[in-house]
């Protein structure tokens, strides 16, 4: 009788994950964020209250305000659609521009709030999703062997 044994693999076969997917996936990361950070303050003291008395911060709720931030959460969301369905060259291009054009954004949502450690943490957590945006748009590189794979 002869047995047949096989070698057990010494490392784990990375599995490659599409760029497009890690952008997409780094996109939706950022959107929980952004939209948690909104929902769970709406737990400080007065924050309902003040929604109730038609005020966000010190803006009006007025339909311009809504209409003003529902584009702004709109750009990070299309982004999800827009990581995996847009040709290479432009997916790193929109990437680039839209993750750089978000930092100074979330800053300035930072600025004069109060509960500067919570809206600070949720600023931090988001940056560092924005950094992995930036960071894996610019070093993605070129397929080499299939021509059709190129931006």
């Amino acid at each position: 009788m002869t047995t047949v044994t096989t070698a057990a693999p010494t490392a784990r076969a990375q599995a490659l994950v599409p760029q497009q997917l890690k952008l997409a996936a780094a996109w939706t990361s950022f959107m929980c964020l952004y939209i948690y950070v909104d929902v769970l303050g709406l737990y400080k003291p007065g924050a309902v209250a003040d929604i109730l008395d038609g005020r966000v911060f010190t803006f009006d709720i007025t339909q311009t305000f809504s209409v003003s931030a529902l584009a702004a959460s709109a750009v990070p969301t299309m982004m999800i659609l827009l990581s995996t369905t847009l040709p290479p060259r432009a997916n790193r291009m929109t990437n680039l521009v839209i993750a750089a054009l978000l930092i100074p954004w979330m800053a300035f949502n930072l600025a004069g709030g109060e509960w500067s450690v919570y809206y600070g943490l949720g600023f931090a957590l988001e940056l560092v999703v924005l950094g992995f945006i930036l960071r894996s748009a610019w070093t993605w590189t070129r397929p080499s062997g299939n021509p059709s794979l190129r931006g």
